[in-house]
């Protein structure tokens, strides 16, 4: 049984569900959000904070800062409270309310930028808030997920070898674009290995993280609206992009199952089945990381009014509505009759046969 003192210090790296009864395709997803922070950020806030700290750049009076859609913003709270530092997160209005409320609840300051981009995004003003805050007070210290190599180490020196430990014949794995330090770390520990592993990046339609045009993404997570600094394409053998309506389809698949599974999950098996599909799979070895839980999407992906608003009323198709309903609804219950009950609980008269009399 494990027993922690601090939170960073638990997280389940042993734990995949297999897909192929749900999909029909030899699929592995690995779980990581079974820990404190719910998402597999943990790893990297870690590996980035601890590394901070072994180079003096964080003392007791810093104030941590960070731009981030929600999962490590999420995890750097729970650092932050357990090491008695300070932490700001910068968002915008895309991320989860819960997101917010979780890493208030942590003691955290949550600062919002409202104003979209003319790409559609926000991370530029996000990091030019960043930039601000840290020129105008030295107690700020920026980890910059998006350059920091402690990032992609965290995977190259953890999630990587988890897998590969669970998964010695590995022919495939498919890993979701960010900020791309899960997938980079992934793909140079694979690089590395006794045996070829295909990389399969897996990003969001309207991203411009292998390039292309951007577009609305309301779903936070993966993609990004920039070319993300740490990305090494030379690692990566294929780029698949999902649309999210497709993402939105999977997590209800999903969760009809009862697997409830966040967006950045949804979009990195969406992906890989469509991929598997696509491919003679049959004597395949393929892994899908899955980042995230799906509790902080109950207000969106989950949510009817929101998903009708933004991808139409057909967005779950008649598969995911037959899964996920009843043909009718139950009757209400009808109002207690004690009479009646104890009517019903009198033994009834039997002839000789043992049949019930009237």
């Amino acid at each position: 049984m494990p027993v922690v003192s601090v939170p960073y210090a638990y997280n389940e790296g042993e734990l995949y569900v297999d897909l192929r009864p749900i999909f029909g395709h030899p699929l592995f997803v690995k779980c990581e959000g079974f820990n404190f922070a719910g998402s597999i950020k943990l790893k990297a806030a870690t590996e980035m904070v601890e590394s901070a700290e072994r180079d003096g750049i964080l003392t007791p009076e810093s104030i941590l800062v960070e731009s981030s859609s929600g999962n490590l913003g999420v995890a750097l709270s729970i650092i932050a409270a357990s090491k008695g530092y300070r932490f700001l997160c910068v968002t915008d209005a895309r991320g989860n309310l819960s997101t917010r409320m979780m890493m208030e609840a942590l003691g955290s300051q949550v600062h919002m930028i409202a104003g979209q981009e003319a790409n559609g995004g926000f991370l530029g003003a996000r990091i030019e808030y960043v930039r601000a805050l840290c020129d105008s007070d030295d107690r700020y210290v920026w980890l910059s997920q998006y350059t920091n190599p402690s990032n992609w180490k965290a995977h190259y020196r953890r999630t990587a070898p988890e897998i590969a430990r669970q998964f010695p014949r590995l022919d495939v794995l498919f890993v979701g674009a960010g900020t791309t330090g899960t997938l980079m770390g992934c793909a140079r520990y694979f690089r590395e290995w006794h045996r070829p592993v295909r990389i399969i990046a897996v990003d969001s339609v309207g991203s411009v993280s292998f390039g292309g045009s951007p577009g609305r993404r309301m779903i936070p997570g993966l993609g990004m609206s920039m070319r993300p600094p740490l990305l090494d394409e030379s690692y990566v053998d294929e780029v698949i992009r999902v649309e999210e309506a497709d993402t939105v389809r999977t997590c209800h698949r999903l969760a009809r199952r009862g697997f409830l599974f966040g967006g950045s999950t949804g979009t990195v098996v969406s992906g890989a089945t469509d991929w598997l599909a696509r491919h003679d799979a049959r004597d395949l070895t393929a892994v899908a990381i899955g980042p995230d839980l799906g509790e902080r999407y109950l207000d969106t992906i989950y949510q009817t009014n929101w998903l009708q608003d933004l991808y139409g009323e057909d967005v779950l198709g008649s598969d995911e509505v037959a899964d996920g309903s009843w043909a009718a609804s139950p009757a209400p219950p009808t109002r207690w009759d004690p009479a009646a009950e104890s009517a019903d609980r009198r033994p009834q008269a039997r002839d000789r046969s043992g049949q019930r009399q009237g």
